[in-house]
Protein backbone atom coordinates (compact mmCIF):
# COMPACT_ATOMS: atom_id res chain seq x y z
CA UNK A 1 0.00 0.00 0.00
CA UNK A 2 1.39 3.65 -0.56
CA UNK A 3 -0.27 7.18 -1.06
CA UNK A 4 1.19 10.89 -1.82
CA UNK A 5 1.34 13.25 0.26
CA UNK A 6 1.43 16.26 -1.60
CA UNK A 7 1.36 15.36 -5.16
CA UNK A 8 0.70 19.14 -6.27
CA UNK A 9 4.61 19.37 -6.35
CA UNK A 10 4.93 17.03 -9.46
CA UNK A 11 4.01 20.20 -11.21
CA UNK A 12 7.84 21.37 -10.43
CA UNK A 13 9.42 19.12 -12.77
CA UNK A 14 8.69 21.17 -15.47
CA UNK A 15 11.57 22.74 -13.92
CA UNK A 16 14.14 19.87 -15.54
CA UNK A 17 13.14 20.12 -19.33
CA UNK A 18 13.91 23.51 -18.60
CA UNK A 19 17.37 23.07 -16.97
CA UNK A 20 17.77 20.85 -20.05
CA UNK A 21 17.04 23.09 -22.60
CA UNK A 22 19.49 25.41 -20.45
CA UNK A 23 22.34 23.17 -20.56
CA UNK A 24 21.64 22.85 -24.38
CA UNK A 25 22.24 26.40 -25.19
CA UNK A 26 25.10 26.89 -22.94
CA UNK A 27 27.07 24.14 -24.54
CA UNK A 28 26.41 25.39 -27.93
CA UNK A 29 27.43 29.13 -26.45
CA UNK A 30 30.49 27.20 -24.84
CA UNK A 31 31.84 25.41 -27.96
CA UNK A 32 31.72 28.72 -30.08
CA UNK A 33 33.63 31.15 -27.64
CA UNK A 34 36.42 27.86 -27.04
CA UNK A 35 36.66 27.83 -31.11
CA UNK A 36 37.42 32.02 -30.94
CA UNK A 37 39.91 30.94 -28.28
CA UNK A 38 42.23 28.29 -30.22
CA UNK A 39 42.25 25.12 -32.32
CA UNK A 40 41.21 21.69 -30.74
CA UNK A 41 45.29 20.74 -30.39
CA UNK A 42 46.19 23.47 -28.94
CA UNK A 43 43.31 23.60 -26.16
CA UNK A 44 44.35 19.76 -25.62
CA UNK A 45 48.09 20.57 -25.22
CA UNK A 46 46.85 23.44 -22.99
CA UNK A 47 45.03 21.29 -20.65
CA UNK A 48 44.98 17.48 -21.31
CA UNK A 49 42.96 16.70 -18.45
CA UNK A 50 39.69 19.13 -20.08
CA UNK A 51 37.03 17.74 -21.00
CA UNK A 52 34.70 19.88 -23.24
CA UNK A 53 31.24 17.37 -23.10
CA UNK A 54 31.48 14.39 -20.77
CA UNK A 55 32.30 16.48 -17.76
CA UNK A 56 29.44 19.24 -18.37
CA UNK A 57 27.12 16.01 -19.37
CA UNK A 58 27.72 14.05 -16.16
CA UNK A 59 27.14 17.22 -14.34
CA UNK A 60 24.05 17.98 -15.70
CA UNK A 61 22.13 14.71 -15.29
CA UNK A 62 23.53 14.99 -11.59
CA UNK A 63 21.46 18.43 -11.61
CA UNK A 64 18.77 16.86 -12.87
CA UNK A 65 18.16 13.83 -10.64
CA UNK A 66 19.37 15.83 -8.05
CA UNK A 67 16.63 17.88 -8.66
CA UNK A 68 13.77 15.28 -9.33
CA UNK A 69 14.93 13.24 -5.84
CA UNK A 70 14.48 16.79 -3.83
CA UNK A 71 11.10 17.09 -6.20
CA UNK A 72 10.18 13.55 -4.67
CA UNK A 73 11.01 14.41 -1.32
CA UNK A 74 8.62 17.58 -0.91
CA UNK A 75 5.74 15.49 -2.31
CA UNK A 76 6.53 12.97 0.10
CA UNK A 77 5.48 9.10 -1.22
CA UNK A 78 4.80 6.94 1.94
CA UNK A 79 4.69 3.12 1.85
CA UNK A 80 2.52 0.80 4.92
CA UNK A 81 5.38 -0.67 6.65
CA UNK A 82 3.57 -1.58 9.87
CA UNK A 83 0.16 -3.83 9.86
CA UNK A 84 -1.48 -3.17 12.95
CA UNK A 85 -5.22 -4.72 14.59
CA UNK A 86 -7.57 -2.28 15.92
CA UNK A 87 -11.26 -2.70 17.29
CA UNK A 88 -14.25 -0.42 16.16
CA UNK A 89 -17.39 0.02 18.23
CA UNK A 90 -20.45 1.69 16.66
CA UNK A 91 -23.70 0.94 14.78
CA UNK A 92 -24.47 -0.73 11.76
CA UNK A 93 -26.48 1.81 9.45
CA UNK A 94 -27.69 1.43 6.19
CA UNK A 95 -29.54 4.51 4.45
CA UNK A 96 -32.09 3.94 2.38
CA UNK A 97 -32.18 6.93 -0.29
CA UNK A 98 -35.78 7.07 -2.38
CA UNK A 99 -34.70 7.79 -5.80
CA UNK A 100 -38.31 7.93 -7.64
CA UNK A 101 -39.29 10.59 -10.06
CA UNK A 102 -41.12 12.05 -7.41
CA UNK A 103 -37.64 12.61 -5.70
CA UNK A 104 -37.35 15.64 -8.53
CA UNK A 105 -39.90 17.57 -7.51
CA UNK A 106 -38.46 21.31 -6.18
CA UNK A 107 -41.00 21.94 -3.50
CA UNK A 108 -37.98 21.78 -1.58
CA UNK A 109 -34.51 23.25 -2.55
CA UNK A 110 -32.85 22.34 -4.55
CA UNK A 111 -35.30 19.08 -5.34
CA UNK A 112 -36.01 16.27 -2.90
CA UNK A 113 -33.57 14.28 -4.42
CA UNK A 114 -30.69 17.01 -3.82
CA UNK A 115 -31.90 17.68 -0.63
CA UNK A 116 -31.81 13.83 0.23
CA UNK A 117 -28.02 13.74 -0.82
CA UNK A 118 -26.72 16.75 1.30
CA UNK A 119 -29.40 15.07 4.76
CA UNK A 120 -27.52 11.93 4.03
CA UNK A 121 -24.11 13.11 2.92
CA UNK A 122 -24.03 15.55 6.41
CA UNK A 123 -24.98 12.32 8.30
CA UNK A 124 -21.84 10.51 7.71
CA UNK A 125 -19.58 13.47 8.48
CA UNK A 126 -21.00 13.26 11.93
CA UNK A 127 -20.24 10.04 12.17
CA UNK A 128 -17.35 8.54 13.89
CA UNK A 129 -16.65 4.73 14.13
CA UNK A 130 -19.83 3.26 13.03
CA UNK A 131 -20.23 1.13 9.64
CA UNK A 132 -22.47 2.14 7.01
CA UNK A 133 -24.18 0.58 4.04
CA UNK A 134 -26.22 2.18 1.02
CA UNK A 135 -29.59 1.01 -0.34
CA UNK A 136 -31.41 2.63 -3.47
CA UNK A 137 -35.11 2.17 -4.33
CA UNK A 138 -37.81 3.93 -6.62
CA UNK A 139 -40.42 0.90 -7.98
CA UNK A 140 -37.89 -1.62 -6.84
CA UNK A 141 -35.11 -1.51 -4.33
CA UNK A 142 -31.12 -2.53 -4.85
CA UNK A 143 -27.96 -2.46 -2.67
CA UNK A 144 -25.41 -0.26 -4.09
CA UNK A 145 -22.72 -0.24 -0.92
CA UNK A 146 -22.22 -3.00 1.26
CA UNK A 147 -21.59 -2.57 5.01
CA UNK A 148 -18.03 -0.59 5.17
CA UNK A 149 -16.52 2.19 6.90
CA UNK A 150 -15.32 3.57 3.78
CA UNK A 151 -16.85 7.15 4.52
CA UNK A 152 -15.63 8.74 1.63
CA UNK A 153 -16.60 5.88 -0.66
CA UNK A 154 -20.06 6.02 0.81
CA UNK A 155 -20.84 9.52 0.03
CA UNK A 156 -18.96 9.19 -3.28
CA UNK A 157 -21.41 6.86 -3.87
CA UNK A 158 -24.65 8.71 -2.68
CA UNK A 159 -23.60 11.86 -4.69
CA UNK A 160 -23.97 9.67 -7.89
CA UNK A 161 -27.24 8.31 -7.19
CA UNK A 162 -29.83 9.46 -10.01
CA UNK A 163 -33.33 8.92 -10.50
CA UNK A 164 -32.59 7.18 -13.79
CA UNK A 165 -30.87 4.25 -11.85
CA UNK A 166 -34.14 2.31 -11.69
CA UNK A 167 -35.93 1.85 -14.40
CA UNK A 168 -39.25 0.62 -12.60
CA UNK A 169 -41.64 3.64 -12.01
CA UNK A 170 -43.02 4.56 -8.17
CA UNK A 171 -41.92 4.01 -5.22
CA UNK A 172 -41.52 0.53 -2.87
CA UNK A 173 -41.06 1.43 0.64
CA UNK A 174 -41.52 -2.63 1.55
CA UNK A 175 -38.57 -3.63 -0.79
CA UNK A 176 -36.44 -0.79 0.15
CA UNK A 177 -36.89 -2.27 3.54
CA UNK A 178 -36.39 -5.95 3.26
CA UNK A 179 -33.54 -4.96 0.83
CA UNK A 180 -31.93 -2.65 3.72
CA UNK A 181 -32.44 -5.66 6.67
CA UNK A 182 -30.88 -8.11 4.57
CA UNK A 183 -27.79 -6.05 4.91
CA UNK A 184 -27.24 -6.70 8.61
CA UNK A 185 -25.92 -10.08 8.99
CA UNK A 186 -24.99 -9.89 12.23
CA UNK A 187 -27.27 -10.41 14.65
CA UNK A 188 -24.88 -9.10 17.84
CA UNK A 189 -24.76 -5.56 16.44
CA UNK A 190 -26.62 -2.71 16.93
CA UNK A 191 -29.17 -2.17 13.66
CA UNK A 192 -30.22 1.44 12.66
CA UNK A 193 -31.81 1.97 8.85
CA UNK A 194 -32.22 5.68 7.74
CA UNK A 195 -34.56 5.91 5.05
CA UNK A 196 -35.14 9.22 3.18
CA UNK A 197 -38.17 9.81 1.17
CA UNK A 198 -41.27 11.84 0.34
CA UNK A 199 -43.24 9.08 1.60
CA UNK A 200 -45.38 8.24 -1.47
CA UNK A 201 -45.71 4.28 -1.76
CA UNK A 202 -46.94 2.72 -5.12
CA UNK A 203 -46.46 -0.79 -3.56
CA UNK A 204 -47.97 -2.88 -1.32
CA UNK A 205 -47.44 -5.12 2.18
CA UNK A 206 -45.61 -2.53 4.12
CA UNK A 207 -46.50 -4.27 7.06
CA UNK A 208 -44.79 -7.40 6.39
CA UNK A 209 -42.02 -5.49 5.57
CA UNK A 210 -41.87 -3.72 8.99
CA UNK A 211 -42.71 -6.97 10.74
CA UNK A 212 -39.15 -8.37 9.45
CA UNK A 213 -37.27 -5.05 10.36
CA UNK A 214 -38.66 -5.72 13.87
CA UNK A 215 -37.71 -9.32 14.18
CA UNK A 216 -34.37 -8.37 13.02
CA UNK A 217 -34.12 -5.72 15.65
CA UNK A 218 -33.96 -2.80 13.68
CA UNK A 219 -34.91 1.11 14.61
CA UNK A 220 -35.89 2.87 11.78
CA UNK A 221 -34.90 6.68 11.22
CA UNK A 222 -37.57 7.93 8.43
CA UNK A 223 -36.39 11.44 7.18
CA UNK A 224 -39.59 12.96 5.36
CA UNK A 225 -38.24 15.43 2.15
CA UNK A 226 -40.66 17.60 0.66
CA UNK A 227 -43.93 19.52 1.86
CA UNK A 228 -47.41 18.90 2.94
CA UNK A 229 -48.52 21.08 -0.43
CA UNK A 230 -46.27 18.99 -3.08
CA UNK A 231 -44.94 20.29 -6.10
CA UNK A 232 -44.55 19.51 -9.27
CA UNK A 233 -41.77 17.28 -11.21
CA UNK A 234 -39.94 18.62 -14.02
CA UNK A 235 -39.17 17.47 -17.22
CA UNK A 236 -35.44 18.88 -18.19
CA UNK A 237 -33.13 18.91 -21.00
CA UNK A 238 -29.38 19.88 -20.57
CA UNK A 239 -30.18 21.47 -17.45
CA UNK A 240 -33.44 23.38 -18.39
CA UNK A 241 -37.04 22.92 -17.15
CA UNK A 242 -38.59 22.02 -20.94
CA UNK A 243 -41.97 20.67 -19.17
CA UNK A 244 -43.27 19.43 -16.51
CA UNK A 245 -45.33 15.73 -15.71
CA UNK A 246 -48.41 14.82 -16.56
CA UNK A 247 -50.62 11.82 -15.88
CA UNK A 248 -53.14 10.06 -18.67
CA UNK A 249 -55.48 12.49 -18.73
CA UNK A 250 -52.92 15.30 -19.49
CA UNK A 251 -53.21 16.99 -16.43
CA UNK A 252 -49.58 17.93 -14.21
CA UNK A 253 -48.92 15.77 -11.61
CA UNK A 254 -48.73 17.21 -8.23
CA UNK A 255 -46.74 15.03 -5.87
CA UNK A 256 -47.18 15.74 -1.65
CA UNK A 257 -45.32 14.53 1.08
CA UNK A 258 -47.14 11.57 2.71
CA UNK A 259 -45.49 12.03 6.28
CA UNK A 260 -48.28 9.54 7.95
CA UNK A 261 -46.46 6.60 6.15
CA UNK A 262 -43.46 7.35 6.83
CA UNK A 263 -44.45 7.92 10.60
CA UNK A 264 -45.92 4.68 11.09
CA UNK A 265 -42.83 3.01 9.64
CA UNK A 266 -40.99 5.24 12.55
CA UNK A 267 -43.07 4.37 15.42
CA UNK A 268 -43.68 0.67 14.64
CA UNK A 269 -39.78 0.00 14.93
CA UNK A 270 -39.15 2.55 17.53
CA UNK A 271 -37.62 4.84 15.63
CA UNK A 272 -38.05 8.49 14.73
CA UNK A 273 -39.86 10.54 11.85
CA UNK A 274 -38.05 13.93 11.24
CA UNK A 275 -38.97 16.37 8.69
CA UNK A 276 -36.12 17.37 6.18
CA UNK A 277 -36.54 20.56 5.45
CA UNK A 278 -33.96 21.46 7.99
CA UNK A 279 -30.37 19.77 7.91
CA UNK A 280 -29.23 21.47 11.50
CA UNK A 281 -32.09 19.96 13.11
CA UNK A 282 -32.15 16.70 11.11
CA UNK A 283 -28.16 16.11 12.17
CA UNK A 284 -29.23 16.92 15.92
CA UNK A 285 -32.38 14.40 16.30
CA UNK A 286 -30.63 11.62 14.58
CA UNK A 287 -27.36 12.27 16.68
CA UNK A 288 -29.65 11.90 19.72
CA UNK A 289 -30.88 8.96 18.42
CA UNK A 290 -27.76 7.65 17.42
CA UNK A 291 -26.39 8.25 21.31
CA UNK A 292 -29.32 6.70 22.88
CA UNK A 293 -28.84 3.33 20.76
CA UNK A 294 -26.21 1.06 22.80
CA UNK A 295 -22.63 0.92 20.51
CA UNK A 296 -21.13 -2.77 20.27
CA UNK A 297 -17.57 -4.19 19.43
CA UNK A 298 -16.75 -4.63 15.05
CA UNK A 299 -14.59 -7.38 13.79
CA UNK A 300 -10.97 -6.31 14.72
CA UNK A 301 -9.50 -5.03 11.04
CA UNK A 302 -6.12 -4.48 9.57
CA UNK A 303 -5.12 -1.11 8.55
CA UNK A 304 -1.66 0.04 7.10
CA UNK A 305 0.39 3.24 8.79
CA UNK A 306 1.57 4.66 6.45
CA UNK A 307 5.20 6.01 6.64
CA UNK A 308 6.85 8.90 5.12
CA UNK A 309 9.44 8.02 2.90
CA UNK A 310 11.11 11.64 2.06
CA UNK A 311 14.45 10.91 3.54
CA UNK A 312 15.64 8.75 1.27
CA UNK A 313 15.42 11.12 -1.95
CA UNK A 314 17.20 13.72 0.63
CA UNK A 315 19.67 11.27 1.35
CA UNK A 316 19.94 10.43 -2.21
CA UNK A 317 19.87 14.57 -3.42
CA UNK A 318 23.00 14.81 -1.02
CA UNK A 319 24.83 12.61 -2.28
CA UNK A 320 24.96 13.45 -5.71
CA UNK A 321 25.69 16.72 -4.72
CA UNK A 322 28.94 15.14 -3.53
CA UNK A 323 29.68 13.52 -6.63
CA UNK A 324 28.98 17.08 -8.40
CA UNK A 325 31.28 18.59 -6.01
CA UNK A 326 34.24 16.27 -7.09
CA UNK A 327 33.62 16.67 -10.86
CA UNK A 328 33.65 20.60 -10.17
CA UNK A 329 36.75 20.02 -8.53
CA UNK A 330 38.71 18.10 -11.24
CA UNK A 331 37.08 21.08 -13.48
CA UNK A 332 38.67 23.79 -11.18
CA UNK A 333 41.83 22.48 -11.46
CA UNK A 334 41.89 22.54 -15.29
CA UNK A 335 40.77 26.74 -15.14
CA UNK A 336 44.10 26.89 -13.14
CA UNK A 337 45.81 25.85 -15.71
CA UNK A 338 44.51 28.23 -17.94
CA UNK A 339 44.85 31.33 -15.56
CA UNK A 340 48.67 30.47 -15.01
CA UNK A 341 49.05 30.29 -18.66
CA UNK A 342 47.48 33.71 -19.22
CA UNK A 343 49.77 35.03 -16.69
CA UNK A 344 53.27 34.08 -18.15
Amino acid sequence: MWGLDTPFYFYLLLLIPILIAVYLWNTVWKKKKITEFGSGNYLKRLAPEASTTSKPLIKMVLLAVTVFALIIALVNPKFGTRIETVKRQGVDIVFAIDVSKSMLAEDIAPSRLGKSKQLASQIINNLASDRIGIVGYAGSAFPMLPITTDYSMAKMYIQDMHTEMVSSMGTALREAIEVGSNYFDDPKTSKVMILISDGEDHGEGISDAIAMAKDKGIKIITIGVGTPDGGQIPIKENGRTIDYKKDTDGSTVVTKLNDATLKEIAKSTDGVFIYGSKTDEVLQLVDQTLQKIEKTDFESQQIADFQSQFQWFIGLALLLLIIDSLVLERRTAWMKKINLFNEK
